[in-house]
């Protein structure tokens, strides 16, 4: 957004785009969280960013001598990444500096797959008022999605049958986490509205590849690629002597548990004595490394165009997880690892994110390589080309 397209809403009176704030103090940043949820959604179909100005007072648009430092652009270019806004907003964050005066500006797109949730509830703007969404107002951002291009895990798989989605499921694990159970109670809708609403069927009824992925009785029958083959081997070498093997098929959640059992019992904690005293005992790997890196292949994955799984490698000096799929949107060779994120499959990550597989977004990789620091590991390595990604990782000595 230009200089002068920012002049113009700080002085326009009217529009609806604009919301103000002279402090990002008390509740602001849970209103502005809140606003960048309703502009997201976009229910009035402008097609327009909405824009979020702080240090401008609302009564009178008169400047509040706010201090935009870069601590305070941090905490703001830091919102999507905390996980209660799902699928993930696109916003950008800038400072401006008007007649001297500081002003720090959020600007928000539209998402391409509505509705967007804050802490579980659809915000939408309409006219200077901004409130949670109404079924009927949630319905019409769903079905918004078919005109716009979906990714694969938002895509409708119309040769899978309903029946195949696992009804009890849904009700009794994975809705009480990604809904707020007031919404729950005011809306009254059946299981099909609430599965369109959360993007595991399509709004014509069909269900979508997030749906077969989370709720799927047989997974793997539909997308062929949705699962985990593990190999242990007694050497460094793919030739070395098989130790151990298994796949692990079933819903992504069951997958996630069951692989994590698999790492946790593989894992050896040694004795070492520090003195005649004192004893050390210290893993050969961080299970907490292990987690993060495997919830990121999960969640990063090529599901489309592939009937690879990933593929989990243990051998005696390193694991590596290898997943199908390379670096995607923003992410690049040179950038990755530095903090740069884009989402391949971003409702699932948000679903992730609503069944506590995941605290923050974009923090992965970061988490693991600071846990292998803490374990005395060498650090984290990986290999990327189009078509894969593989981290790997050192034992300890």
């Amino acid at each position: 957004m230009t200089e002068s397209e920012i002049l113009a809403l700080l002085a326009d009176t009217e529009t609806d785009r604009v919301e103000r704030k002279e402090s990002y103090n008390g509740d602001v940043p849970e209103r502005i969280r809140q606003a960048i949820c309703a502009y997201a959604n976009d229910y009035p179909d402008y097609r327009l960013p909405g824009v979020i100005i702080l240090g401008q007072r609302d009564r009178d648009f008169s400047f509040s001598g706010l201090v935009v430092d870069e601590q305070l652009l941090s905490k703001l270019g830091q919102i999507p990444n905390d996980t209660k806004i799902v699928p993930r907003p696109s916003i950008i964050v800038s400072r401006h500096v008007i007649d001297g005066n500081q002003i720090a500006v959020i600007v928000v797109e539209p998402s391409s797959s509505p509705p967007v949730r804050y802490d579980g509830r659809t915000w939408i703007r309409t006219g200077p008022t901004r409130a949670i969404a109404t079924y009927e107002q949630e319905q019409r951002l769903s079905e918004r999605r078919r005109h716009n291009a979906l990714p694969f895990d938002a895509q409708p798989l119309p040769f899978v049958p309903v029946s195949e989605l696992d009804a009890e499921y849904f009700r009794s694990t994975y809705l009480p986490g990604a809904v707020a159970s007031e919404v729950i109670a005011a809306n009254h809708r059946d299981l099909g509205e609430q599965m369109i609403g959360l993007r595991l069927r399509d709004p014509s009824g069909a269900p979508t590849a997030l749906g077969v992925l989370l709720l799927g009785i047989d997974s793997t029958r539909w997308i062929a690629g949705a699962y985990v083959q593990f190999l242990r081997l007694d050497g460094v070498e793919f030739t070395s002597p098989i130790v151990d093997q298994k796949e692990v098929t079933g819903r992504i959640v069951e997958t996630i548990r069951r692989t994590e059992e698999i790492l946790e019992n593989h894992i050896r904690v040694p004795t070492r004595f520090v003195d005649v005293k004192l004893e050390e005992r210290t893993p050969d790997y961080p299970i907490a490394a292990l987690r993060q890196l495997f919830r990121n292949a999960i969640m990063h994955r090529a599901y489309d165009g592939t009937n690879a799984p990933i593929r989990i490698h243990w051998f005696t000096d390193r694991i590596e997880i290898q997943n199908p799929g390379g670096p995607f949107g923003r992410v690049t060779r040179e950038n990755f690892g530095k903090g740069v994120t884009d989402y391949r499959n971003p409702n699932l990550a948000a679903a992730l994110r609503d069944l506590n597989f995941v605290q923050r977004f974009g923090q992965g990789l970061h988490v693991a390589e600071t846990e292998l620091v803490k374990n005395g590991n060498p650090p984290l390595e990986w290999e990327l080309d189009t078509n894969t990604t593989l981290v790997r990782v050192r034992r300890r000595t």
